[in-house]
C-alpha cells in the first residue's frame, strides 16, 4: 500500500483515512446515544418520587475530583499523539501509559460515587430520576472501562510491533475516542451536576 510522506504517520495511507473517516462515523452514532440519554434525563430528572434528588446526593468535591483527572487525561492523549507525530515512541507510551492511570482512577471514583449514592437511596428501582442518572453515569463509564482495555491493547501491540503506520492508525483512533467521553464528561459535568446542585 502507497504511504504518503507528505502526511502524518496515521494519515498515511488512503486505508488509514477510510478507518478514521469510519470512526468519526461511529462516533456520530455514539452522539446520538448520548443526546438520547441527555434528552431523557432532562425528562426525568424531577421525577424524584419518595427517592432523592440532585440537590440531595451530588457533592461538588468528588465530581470536580473526577473532573479534573479525566481532562488531564484528555491533554496527556494529545502529548502521546504529539510524540507519536515527532516519532517518539517511549515518550508516546508513557503517556498513553499516564492516560490509562488517570482514566483508572476517574473509573476508580466513579465506582465510589455510585456505592455513596445507594447508600443514600439511590438506585435504579427509587425512582425516574435516580434510574436515569445510574444510567447515563453507567453508560459514560462502561466506555471509559472499554476505552481502558483498548488502550491497552495499543500498548501491547505498540511494544510487539513498534510504532508503524497500523499502530499509529489505531493508537489516533484510539484518542479520538478518548476525547470524546471527556466532552460527553463535560456536559454530565455542566448539566447534569452543576444544574442538578442548584
Amino acid at each position: 500500500m502507497k504511504i504518503d510522506h507528505s502526511l502524518p504517520l496515521e494519515y498515511s495511507t488512503k486505508q488509514n483515512g477510510l478507518n478514521i473517516f469510519g470512526f468519526w462515523v461511529f462516533l456520530a452514532a455514539e452522539i446520538m446515544l448520548f443526546a438520547t440519554l441527555f434528552t431523557s434525563y432532562f425528562t426525568l430528572e424531577h421525577r424524584v418520587g419518595g427517592g432523592p434528588s440532585g440537590t440531595e446526593i451530588f457533592e461538588i468535591t468528588p465530581v470536580l475530583m473526577e473532573t479534573l483527572i479525566l481532562l488531564t487525561s484528555s491533554f496527556t492523549i494529545g502529548l502521546g499523539v504529539h510524540a507519536m507525530r515527532i516519532d517518539n515512541k517511549k515518550a508516546m507510551t508513557a503517556f498513553f501509559v499516564i492516560t490509562l492511570l488517570l482514566g483508572l482512577g476517574f473509573l476508580g471514583l466513579e465506582i465510589d460515587e455510585f456505592i455513596t449514592y445507594i447508600h443514600e437511596g439511590a438506585t435504579l428501582q427509587t425512582s425516574a430520576f435516580t434510574a436515569i442518572l445510574m444510567l447515563t453515569l453507567g453508560t459514560h463509564g462502561a466506555h471509559v472501562t472499554f476505552g481502558l482495555f483498548w488502550g491497552s491493547a495499543i500498548l501491547m501491540q505498540l511494544k510487539k510491533r513498534g510504532l508503524t503506520k497500523e499502530t499509529a492508525n489505531k493508537s489516533f483512533i484510539f484518542s479520538l475516542y478518548w476525547h470524546f467521553l471527556d466532552v460527553v464528561w463535560i456536559f454530565i459535568f455542566s448539566f447534569i451536576y452543576l444544574k442538578g446542585m442548584m
